[in-house]
């Protein structure tokens, strides 16, 4: 199937491993000229090595900057001064007793998880509604649904990104933009590997992956976590031109831990 985004300009934030890496290498296989981000030169370096040694004529640039910081935006801005697509991953999560999460921390998770988005989509949204076409897509989670009382604070930002999307949405009716969220269930990142080993108890990672999905994540009918490139499948769909019909929606790539049939 053609998606039809060659030559399309996007821009992944938060894009040098995990999810965004994956949704970066489908954007360019699918002809994207992609601009990946992440806050060290030689990650970049590295997700940029990665997406050519699997697409040699890929177009892909890096852009070294923390993008939770409206400084770094406004930089991003000069030097991308337009894009077709931006995809809003950039984001934070960790495990903790809800009475240890500090004011500060609940700050540190809106500024990362939301503000971040909210900063990218007010810098380039104009120019989408100018050029009567653009994709913006936020990588919410399945937790912005069903809050984990292991990470309140993770879930809140989650949920906050779905008011944000559709609230986007609205303000681009009768145009050829769209603003839609994708809502991943428990993937298989290198960040879930940290997450892992935190709550393991030093078992596994098989072991600890048939544990979790029979007794934290017990809805699951994927049983399984999901791999980064089976999430990047359906956020490039979203950011396609064979999406236009589709806008101001919330999609679950949850593997059916979230249990209701929409």
């Amino acid at each position: 199937m053609d998606l039809q985004l060659n030559g399309k300009k996007a821009l992944v934030s938060g894009s040098t491993k995990g999810i965004g890496l994956a949704i970066a290498t489908a954007l360019a296989r699918e002809g994207a000229r992609v601009v990946i981000n992440g806050r060290d030169d030689d990650s970049l370096a590295a997700a940029q090595e990665r997406i050519k040694s699997a697409l040699p004529n890929a177009s892909v640039e890096g852009f070294n900057g923390d993008l939770s910081q409206a400084g770094e935006v406004d930089r991003l801005r000069q030097r991308v001064p337009s894009l077709d697509i931006l995809v809003n991953n950039l984001g934070i999560y960790e495990p903790k007793p809800f009475e240890e999460i500090s004011d500060e921390e609940w700050r540190r998770f809106f500024e990362v998880n939301v503000l971040s988005g909210i900063r990218l989509a007010r810098a380039y949204l104009p120019g989408m509604k100018e050029q009567n076409w653009g994709r913006i897509l936020f990588i919410s989670s399945e937790s912005g649904i069903q809050i984990p009382a292991e990470m309140i604070h993770y879930g809140m930002t989650k949920t906050a990104q779905l008011a944000v999307s559709r609230g986007l949405a609205e303000t681009c009716a009768g145009t050829r933009v769209t603003v839609n969220a994708i809502l991943p269930g428990p993937t298989h990142t290198a960040g879930v590997d940290g997450f892992v080993a935190k709550l393991s108890g030093g078992k596994s990672f098989a072991d600890f992956e048939k544990e979790f999905f029979q007794t934290v994540r017990p809805a699951s009918l994927l049983k399984r976590f999901a791999t980064p490139e089976e999430v990047a499948n359906l956020a490039v769909y979203v950011c396609s031109t064979l999406s236009s019909a589709t806008n101001g929606a919330a999609l679950r790539v949850d593997g059916g831990v979230v249990r209701a049939c929409f």
